[in-house]
């Protein structure tokens, strides 16, 4: 550990994979070519869903907020990490490494919030469907999707501010790839069982409760689906269920796996697997999730392809 005479340090050294150096060329390589295939692929979910009028729905309007929500998440961590792999300095000023924190568990939070209030809004689609667009009005969606941002920015502000002031005795080496909330209380000093308690106890909020609103509401969806007669309808209602239920897993996994244990158990590759599970592999692969699953989104996008080469 490299100690200086500073409580916090000016900046921070992020180890990464500096005992596996054979990595971090793969690593870079993988990150250049994901990162421009997630924010085109979600940049095509927000247009197609704003400009084409069918997909003028709840269902959408969520998407597109959670595209929105995928491209900022992924921003505030990949260029980072591209920087630091493709150089020998492997790092991060103290205040680029708040304002990572900031902006990564704030994304982080709300998109955990996001994805229970989609699966809430699937449940009435399906088991409400004559009181749907009556309960899922456009004022309605809105003030859930401000509270849900206002949500993940309070949880961000006040714990990502309470780990920013733990005594780091000087230590200015995170051994991960980017500043994380609990790679950094597990690098303070000090007494620090507090702030893994108050981690534990909002991530209960943040993760598990949405989690089990997803898991109640397709346990009624379910339930609703088998009613369903028409074959046709019931593979519709599946269809558009079963992507939403793959994205929440792909998040939702890592996302407990790290939050949810103290961060003194946490094992030293584990953050660095899982930041780039749920930091850049769900956020990539959601686009796709969606639209291979979509019937409306692969029409919308095709239509909007053959606009844009039919007005050239």
């Amino acid at each position: 550990m490299t100690v200086i005479n500073e409580s916090h340090p000016q900046q921070f050294i992020l180890l990464g994979f500096a005992d596996q150096p054979w990595l971090e060329l793969p690593l870079f390589i993988v990150l250049l070519i994901t990162y421009p295939m997630a924010m085109m692929g979600n940049i095509a979910i927000i247009l197609v869903s704003r400009l084409d009028p069918r997909l003028h729905s709840p269902m959408y309007f969520f998407l597109t907020n959670l595209s929105f929500l995928d491209m900022c998440y992924t921003t505030s961590i990949v260029p980072q990490m591209l920087f630091n792999l493709g150089s020998s300095e492997k790092t991060i000023s103290y205040m680029g490494c708040a304002v990572q924190l900031y902006f990564f568990s704030t994304m982080g939070a709300t998109e955990c919030l996001l994805l229970g209030l989609m699966s809430f809004d699937r449940y009435v689609a399906i088991c409400r469907p004559l009181h749907y667009t009556l309960i899922m009005n456009q004022r309605l969606c809105i003030l859930l999707v401000c509270t849900v941002w206002l949500c993940g920015i309070t949880y961000s502000v006040s714990e990502a501010t309470v780990t920013l002031q733990l005594p780091l005795c000087g230590i200015n080496q995170l051994d991960h790839l980017l500043c994380e909330i609990p790679v950094l209380i597990k690098t303070a000093c000090g007494e620090k069982e507090a702030n893994e308690l108050a981690l534990s106890v909002i991530c209960i909020f943040v993760l598990a409760i949405p989690l089990c609103l997803v898991l109640a509401s397709y346990t009624c969806i379910g339930h609703a689906i088998l009613k369903i007669k028409s074959s046709e309808g019931r593979k519709k209602a599946f269809g558009t269920c079963s992507s939403h239920l793959i994205v929440v897993f792909l998040f939702f996994g890592p996302g407990i796996t790290m939050y949810l244990q103290p961060p003194s158990s946490i094992s030293r590759d584990q953050p660095k697997f899982m930041a780039l599970f749920y930091g850049v592999v769900s956020p990539t692969l959601n686009p796709f999730i969606y639209t291979l699953r979509n019937k409306d989104v692969k029409g919308a996008l095709v239509n909007l392809v053959r606009s844009i080469f039919s007005s050239k």
